[in-house]
């Protein structure tokens, strides 16, 4: 989620030349894709996954995973957009933005701290969102080449480590996987958080960094051309496709199935072994074999789920960038809630609490997304900031300038 927009960046390509892609020192497209990526998590929210034949829905099956997926890429976008996007920034003024991007981690991290003892029922991401954010520092200094070398060799890397390392942290009697959000009261209990954040929970960090480099690479590039929103929405489409193939092939060799079921937790039947693999696991694989990284279920976090759905990412940020050209500023009031995500993302989780709007049904859903969009075109087109995304851009604004007169003075 962008919660600032007096970013480095913006403000260079406003005072350089007026261009098809801002509006007012936003790029509207990304604001477009925020907006795709809030509207689909919502939709895994308040609509049934599931069709009376058991299999998921078409909604479920085009959402699941990719909306929250597109969020986090959006989220190395940002990070990057705030640290000077193609720009490269001086050492001085980058160490101001590493202390301000961390402060908007910490406080990020808190609502979705306290959103989770709402019991909605919803995987809050927004805790697992402030880790990556933080995982993300010691990557500032890259260049996009560089960054999305990273995420391809992450993609890989991140989810065989990860296949590794759970099974060591059960042994240690550490949660090996944990579908619970977390809440402040797990706070007392650091190092099971922090396995959970990083490693086993729905959103685990430690895999979902590939979407993070993959985004940092993207705010790395020149957004204002339609040159790079297209090599976006080609490549992503290529990448997104190639990895279903690859892992429907992989899956449909002799034996491959057979030893999935086998090593379930709770060895299932084949169908119910086919159903977990259409609607999808809790973040992380069983780990009784490596033929679990074959798979691309939703929120399975191994290498073609990453590539899928980081490639299906790039696509709609492509897609995006170049719609809005057409007419930015028409499209920045109808996408506006796509600059107050967080503050969004936040009423629509309140508003999932027992006994408010929280059936799962087509007129909840309409209700959500008529809501947070009606919201967003009004404070786009009055000019005003979310109030979350102000309050935690003025903290982090406060503390980048305190780290930048500290240097001053040393």
């Amino acid at each position: 989620m962008d919660t600032g927009r007096g970013t480095v960046y913006a403000a260079t390509e406003r005072e350089s030349r007026p261009n098809r892609a801002w509006s007012h020192g936003r790029i509207v497209g990304l604001d477009m894709a925020r907006w795709f990526a809030l509207v689909g998590m919502i939709a895994t929210h308040a609509l049934r996954p599931v069709e009376a034949s058991g299999h998921p829905t078409l909604v479920h099956s085009v959402a699941s995973g990719r909306a929250a997926a597109l969020f986090a890429v959006l989220a190395g976008v940002s990070l990057a957009l705030m640290s000077g996007g193609p720009r490269r920034l001086a050492a001085r003024d980058l160490r101001a933005v590493a202390a301000g991007l961390a402060v908007r981690a910490v406080l990020i991290g808190l609502v979705g701290l306290v959103l989770a003892a709402l019991e909605t029922r919803i995987a809050i991401i927004l805790t697992y969102y402030a880790v990556l954010f933080l995982l993300g520092l010691p990557f500032l200094r890259l260049r996009a080449r560089t960054l999305a070398v990273l995420a391809a060799g992450w993609i890989v890397a991140g989810p065989l480590l990860s296949l590794m390392v759970r099974p060591e942290l059960a042994a240690r009697g550490l949660p090996e996987v944990n579908v619970a959000s977390p809440q402040l009261v797990d706070l007392a209990r650091p190092l099971d958080l922090l396995v959970v954040l990083v490693f086993t929970g729905w959103y685990p960090a430690f895999t979902w960094l590939a979407y993070l480099l993959l985004g940092m690479a993207v705010g790395r590039s020149l957004l204002d051309r339609a040159r790079t929103a297209m090599v976006l929405l080609v490549s992503g489409a290529v990448i997104a496709v190639g990895a279903s193939a690859l892992s429907d092939w992989l899956i449909a060799r002799p034996g491959v199935f057979t030893t999935l079921g086998v090593t379930m937790a709770s060895p299932p039947a084949r169908d119910d072994l086919v159903s977990t693999l259409e609607l999808g696991l809790n973040g992380t694989t069983p780990t009784g074999s490596t033929w679990w990284l074959a798979i691309d279920s939703p929120h399975s976090g191994t290498p073609l789920d990453l590539a899928q759905t980081g490639g299906c990412a790039l696509a709609v940020i492509g897609a995006c960038l170049l719609l809005t050209r057409l007419a930015p500023r028409g499209f920045a009031i109808v996408f506006g809630a796509g600059a107050m995500p967080l503050t969004l993302y936040t009423l629509h989780v309140v508003l999932r609490a027992p006994g408010l709007l929280d059936d799962d049904a087509p007129t909840i859903f309409w209700l959500h997304v008529l809501a947070v969009t009606l919201i967003g075109s009004m404070f786009r087109a009055l000019g005003l900031r979310g109030p979350l995304e102000s309050v935690v851009a003025r903290t982090a604004g406060a503390v980048a300038m305190r780290a930048s007169a500290r240097d001053d003075a040393a």
